[in-house]
């Protein structure tokens, strides 16, 4: 299914679900106090992005916006169909000359057949 992505950041922040949370890691009483963190939830796909690199909360929200954007993309992405294109006489000639060389290395196993 495919997911239609609005150009708009407000517009795909009407789509999610924003939780905020304190970060972990260092920091201190700052970092014990402050919500900075940022979870983003994409209703529609069930896409779940977390970012709590920066101090500031309004810059994770941005790089959370930014990642939501990029697996949404990914997830649309539908590669393009093979077109079956016809062996080269090289290639051709190649697997038989191979195909060969291992028939010959096969028979070579066996136990030589001395005459009587």
């Amino acid at each position: 299914m495919k997911i239609i992505l609005p150009e708009n950041d407000n517009d795909l922040l009407i789509q999610c679900k924003v939780e905020t949370f304190r970060s972990s890691g260092k920091g201190g009483q700052h970092a014990n106090k402050t919500e900075s963190a940022v979870r983003i939830t994409h209703i529609q796909s069930g896409i779940k992005v977390t970012c709590q690199s920066d101090r500031s909360q309004y810059l994770n929200k941005i790089n959370c916006l930014k990642e939501l954007r990029k697996r949404i993309e990914k997830r649309n992405y539908k590669p393009p169909k093979r077109i079956q294109t016809k062996p080269t006489r090289s290639s051709i000639e190649k697997r038989i000359k191979n195909k060969k060389f291992q028939s010959e290395k096969k028979k070579n196993r066996n136990k030589p057949n001395f005459p009587k």
